[in-house]
């Protein structure tokens, strides 16, 4: 199972995602980051490239690791807003955490940070919260598990992030403990995955073998 962590800039999914890798051995990405080593900075992109054709470098860095297993992901603050990138992450086996932020906090965290984050550029806290009140529907209807952040420090927000998840995946099990239903499905796309896999000689990911397992 993977953790993706969506929400908005300045949400704490980069330091939550690495302290949930420091908890639990998870290999961690951030998909600005991924951006960022292959094409540069993200400031310049915007700059001269347009903000579309950074969301299709964002989608390509999401495609590269949602089939990846085992794995915490920070996303962009406007990842999820693709579709197609939250389905890709939910077909890879990922649980999406929402990890919400009052607009007050928020602000007060990168209402200054304009330089390193285009959207943010001559922000106002009017433009923020606009942009927060549009954004905020979408990251809820695509999240299995929203966490409310405000008062809590790095620690506490990455252990009940954890925590939830451990119970989201528990409770396939308890709804399930014949592997009948859910689980069974589960199961055997899984077991599907591994012999796409095997008969591909390992030429296909782990993740996409076992994506196409659950789809079959």
């Amino acid at each position: 199972m993977n953790i993706v962590l969506c929400g908005m800039m300045g949400s704490g999914k980069t330091t939550v995602g690495i302290r949930i890798s420091e908890l639990t051995g998870m290999r961690w990405y951030d998909t600005d980051d991924l951006v960022t080593e292959r094409h540069g900075k993200i400031s310049d992109i915007f700059e001269f490239y347009g903000e579309e054709r950074f969301r299709e470098l964002e989608s390509e860095a999401v495609h590269r690791i949602a089939s990846e297993d085992n794995c915490v992901v920070s996303t962009g603050g406007g990842c999820v807003l693709r579709p197609e990138n939250s389905a890709a992450f939910k077909q890879g086996g990922g649980k999406i955490v929402f990890l919400k932020v009052d607009i007050e906090e928020l602000f007060r965290r990168t209402g200054h940070t304009g330089a390193d984050r285009p959207l943010l550029k001559n922000t106002t806290f009017e433009k923020m919260k606009a942009l927060l009140d549009f954004r905020t529907p979408v990251y809820e209807g695509c999240a299995d598990v929203t966490i409310d952040t405000n008062g809590k420090n790095v620690d506490e927000v990455a252990r009940e992030v954890i925590a939830r998840c451990v119970r989201y995946k528990a409770g396939v099990v308890e709804r399930d403990e014949r592997e009948q239903g859910e689980r069974k499905l589960l199961n055997l796309g899984h077991t599907v995955g591994h012999a796409i896999e095997a008969c591909s000689a390992y030429a296909i990911p782990h993740g996409h073998a076992v994506a196409a397992g659950l789809a079959i």
